[in-house]
């Protein structure tokens, strides 16, 4: 097996990971919250998990990047803008601060799903602009 197929499909390994890890986390906002906060049940595992995928993700990414020797389609800055998306509205949806709304985590997540949708659209429909 070659190299780039194999980075490939550890890369969308862990963007399956990531989506588990974000309909799990997502959970927590609607089952068991207590106050503003999330459910503290299994916090760290999930962590760990969201963790473990965007790293991966991130690392898979840039050493496909380096082996296409940065040629990249024009979607792929698309793509990158809505991981960024991605990546705060889940910062801000699961941060530790009892001054964040519960209303406002899930305004995030409800965000974070709509860009994690695009990002997956854009992936298989690799359109073509211009």
């Amino acid at each position: 097996m070659d190299s780039h197929l194999l980075i490939k499909i550890v890369h969308m390994s862990a963007a399956a990971l990531a989506l588990l890890a974000f309909i799990l986390r997502a959970i927590t906002l609607f089952v068991g919250v207590q106050g503003q906060q999330p459910n503290p049940v299994a916090r760290k595992l999930l962590v760990g998990m969201q963790h473990l995928a965007f790293t991966l993700i991130i690392l898979t990414g840039v050493i496909l990047l380096v082996m296409n020797q940065f040629q990249v389609q024009p979607w792929f800055y698309a793509k990158i803008i809505l991981f960024f998306v991605l990546f705060s509205s889940m910062i801000k949806a699961f941060k530790r601060d009892d001054s964040i709304l519960l209303v406002q985590r899930r305004a995030g997540l409800v965000l974070g799903a709509v860009a994690f949708i695009a990002i997956m659209v854009l992936v298989i429909v690799k359109p073509v602009f211009g």
